[in-house]
């Protein structure tokens, strides 16, 4: 017997199949996710996941390496407008990239 719980997740994976497939979702692979849970710094993360250099991201988001390097280590918060240009590189969004 289905439920309209059944129904609803089914609905629920027709959207997130219908999302990825147009490029609107991602999957992850479980080693990122092992690594953002162990508590690394998800700028650095994203960063070699998407196969970066500090040198090459900190170019394309118009900053310092130095800088980039500070926001990675956390001695640095790094400020909205360049956590935001850091995620659209990225390809994520600015939550992903702020440790809490």
């Amino acid at each position: 017997m289905h439920t309209s719980a059944d129904a609803a997740d089914g609905e629920a994976v027709r959207r997130f199949r219908a999302a990825l497939a147009g490029g609107e979702e991602e999957l992850l692979p479980a080693d990122l996710v092992d690594r953002l849970l162990s508590g690394d710094n998800p700028l650095r993360v994203w960063r070699e996941y998407r196969g970066l250099t500090i040198k090459a991201l900190a170019e394309e988001a118009g900053v310092a390496s130095s800088y980039l390097s500070q926001i990675e280590t956390g001695k640095r918060a790094g400020t909205v407008e360049t956590l935001s240009r850091l995620a659209a590189i990225l390809r994520t969004t600015i939550d992903d990239l702020v440790q809490v």
